[in-house]
């Protein structure tokens, strides 16, 4: 049996982060898997990529995001596709913040992040049963994610994208564990910035035994006060929103 910790959507909270880091340490996955958005809108980028970055050195597989590609290299389209007629000050004022941040070296680690990773479990000549795929949001795609409520059609073209019998994402920060088809998704949700109403950092252990996969969300408690309070009193455009979506767990626009 192998087993795998999966998170994504830090979006600079390193309180969240070390919640997790700390709860995954104790949980003792074989792998251990940071699927994108690791920076933008929280208060501590920095920080969380230096832990990523350790990890990392661990031997975690790291992707990058669609918010990792906007700090990164200032390609907005690219990065928020649905921003038809370019994107809020708010997004543009925290984005700058977070490069700041980071500076050169955090920018150019980002910049060499893949979209994707993949591990090849076994050695059985499966076609699918052995091979996981970890991604932002969907196979081929920083942006276009697996949402619960999209349409089956959708999600089957979405999924199409890759032999992988487990798909590992993140990108709505809805977590969430499903079959479809042959392929079970994964959606750790957020360990910093979760929408589900429920203000805990929140990531998936996943058990892969063979043909059987077992997969579920866990939940960390941080100091979500604290880290609400330090976004709040950054002062940036919109830190009233986005301390509010971290203080409750729910999408405050």
């Amino acid at each position: 049996m192998v087993r795998i910790a999966a998170l994504s959507d830090i979006h600079g909270n390193l309180p969240a982060l070390q919640a997790v880091h700390k709860a995954i340490d104790a949980a003792r996955p074989d792998f251990v898997a940071i699927c994108g958005d690791l920076v933008f809108n929280g208060p501590d980028p920095a920080g969380s990529l230096a832990l990523v970055r350790e990890l990392e050195r661990a031997g975690a597989f790291v992707t990058l995001g669609n918010t990792d590609l906007a700090v990164a290299d200032g390609d907005y389209t690219a990065a928020f596709p649905w921003f038809t007629d370019g994107i809020p000050d708010s997004y543009e004022a925290a984005i700058e913040w977070a490069r700041d941040q980071i500076g050169d070296d955090g920018i150019d680690y980002l910049r060499r992040l893949p979209s994707e990773r993949r591990l090849r479990i076994g050695d059985d000549g499966s076609p699918h049963g052995d091979l996981v795929l970890f991604c932002h949001a969907s196979p081929g795609s920083l942006t276009d994610g697996l949402a619960a409520d999209l349409d089956a059609v959708v999600t089957m073209d979405r999924v199409g994208g890759t032999d992988a019998r487990v798909i590992v994402c993140g990108h709505t920060h809805l977590p969430e564990v499903r079959e479809v088809g042959w392929r079970t998704i994964v959606n750790d949700g957020s360990a910093g910035n979760v929408f589900d109403g429920d203000p805990t950092a929140s990531w998936a252990l996943i058990e892969i035994d063979g043909d059987v996969v077992k997969a579920e969300i866990q939940r960390t408690s941080y100091d979500v006060m604290a880290v609400s309070n330090a976004v709040a009193a950054r002062g940036l455009p919109g830190d009233v929103y986005r301390a509010a979506t971290i203080r409750t767990g729910k999408l405050v626009r």
